[in-house]
């Protein structure tokens, strides 16, 4: 799929409430991770997804009921829904002055409807890839690609399902406003989910 900016490519690197990359902890992680990964970006990029993936719990996969949404917090303690989750990714990316923003997904729900699922798009040598960190769980699981893609959820456009193309600088504020309303992570995923972006 043919990714689109939607602002100038320094926004990319950028700091905004959600992504706050210069905060310590950030900092440090980031560090830690660039030797972890050779000191490549390729490298660094697959480390940070890793670490993200497999150290950061999935809120709803792990029924925590904290709701975190800025990038800092959801490291700090170490659980996020799939929007936190790339958030916190796309901080990790930043602060090793790797190009990052954020895309979404609209997907239908078990239980009848749809929401957004977030993922963080990555550009390495030029070229912008999406990538899934939100962390495995019984028939998900998801790797760092380079090239190509490897999510979490393939979208299905015959249910309805929407792959946004749109590579956004800062969290949508559709998906922002939600995660700062809630402080019941179960409780707003039981039907209070984002479920489509107004400006596809």
């Amino acid at each position: 799929m043919k990714l689109v900016l939607d602002a100038a490519a320094y926004a990319y690197l950028g700091e905004d409430a959600a992504i706050d990359h210069e905060h310590p902890l950030i900092q440090q992680i980031a560090a830690d991770l660039l030797h972890t990964g050779g000191g490549s970006d390729e490298g660094f990029a697959q480390a940070a997804f890793e670490y993200v993936r497999d150290e950061i719990r999935h809120s709803m996969d792990a029924g925590d009921s904290e709701v975190t949404w800025r990038a800092s917090d959801v490291l700090e303690k170490r659980t996020g829904l799939c929007y936190a989750k790339s958030h916190a990714y796309v901080a990790l990316l930043r602060a090793a002055g790797v190009p990052a923003g954020l895309c979404y997904q609209r997907l239908s729900m078990d239980e009848g409807g749809f929401a957004l699922h977030g993922l963080t798009a990555v550009c390495l040598d030029g070229v912008w890839t999406r990538q899934d960190p939100r962390g495995d769980r019984p028939g998900v699981h998801t790797e760092f690609a380079p090239v190509g893609e490897w999510l979490a959820y393939e979208v299905r456009p015959a249910a309805g399902e929407v792959d946004y193309p749109t590579v956004y600088a800062a969290p949508h504020p559709a998906v922002l406003s939600v995660l700062r309303s809630w402080d019941d992570c179960q409780a707003l995923c039981d039907g209070h989910l984002p479920a489509e972006l107004e400006n596809p």
